[in-house]
């Protein structure tokens, strides 16, 4: 008999940042796999939409919940909402996140503040409500935390100093989770996406100086395409990668390796 063996039929899934993006892509693939989705974000009317469609085209139960990922009171009520609906959260995708562009000289307290505080800090309310809600009391549960290339390296194209280094944290946030849930049957992982093509990216990628770039710096000398993470997301979310914790993978074409 054929097994399924990235199953996850029937298991719930919060992915925040879920309003566009890489957030409704992965979304996306969680529920073509069966998974129902808790969608967060700041903006429900964004929400509600890509939750209609999620559920016309999967066949999936969805909920939209608006939730600032920076108040912890937010999130432990979102959490709630989520395991008061679907009776368990099994899987985690932290998503949500922002980036200040400007030379380091240039960035702003405030700026930098702020990226930690949404990149990284929120990335950690996130995992603990759910650890503590869902995840440790049913001793399973898979996270997922949304990277980026630029948490393993540096670039020269548009300053960044606060991403790189939030970015960086979850890695490192990711891997003391990892160390610590273990004995919970909780996995912790970091995917670090490349470039991808989005509504918002399009363009700018498609620009002149952006595709020389891609050219010149990713051994596939292209960017992302919609539907390239959708086998990452879903292989770390399956039961059957019970033995995979702490990783960050790079899904970037390569960028990573040269």
């Amino acid at each position: 008999m054929f097994k399924r063996i990235f199953e996850i039929t029937g298991q719930t899934a919060i992915v925040t940042g879920c309003s566009t993006g890489l957030g409704v892509q992965m979304a996306h693939a969680l529920a073509n796999q069966g998974c129902n989705i808790v969608a967060i974000a700041r903006r429900i009317d964004k929400l509600e939409q890509v939750c209609k469609e999620i559920s016309e085209q999967h066949g999936v139960e969805t909920l939209p919940i608006r939730c600032d990922i920076t108040d912890t009171q937010q999130v432990e009520e979102t959490v709630r909402k989520a395991v008061e609906r679907f009776g368990s959260v099994e899987i985690l995708v932290n998503n949500a996140g922002t980036g200040a562009v400007a030379h380091a000289e240039n960035i702003t307290d405030e700026q930098f503040q702020s990226e930690f505080d949404i990149d990284l800090f929120g990335t950690f309310k996130f995992a603990r409500a759910v650890a503590n809600q869902a995840m440790i009391p049913a001793n399973y549960g898979r996270i997922i935390n949304i990277s980026s290339m630029y948490g393993l390296v540096g670039n020269k194209v548009a300053g960044s100093a606060p991403y790189h280094a939030a970015k960086g944290g979850v890695i490192n946030l990711t891997r003391a989770l990892a160390a610590e849930w273990a004995i919970h049957g909780i996995t912790v992982n970091a995917i670090c996406p490349g470039y991808f093509y989005t509504p918002l990216t399009t363009e700018t990628l498609n620009s002149d100086f952006f595709q020389q770039h891609a050219k010149e710096t990713i051994p596939m000398e292209r960017y992302g395409h919609e539907g390239e993470l959708d086998t990452s997301i879903v292989f770390l979310a399956s039961p059957n990668s019970s033995y995979v914790t702490g990783i960050a993978l790079p899904v970037d074409g390569g960028y990573t390796c040269i």
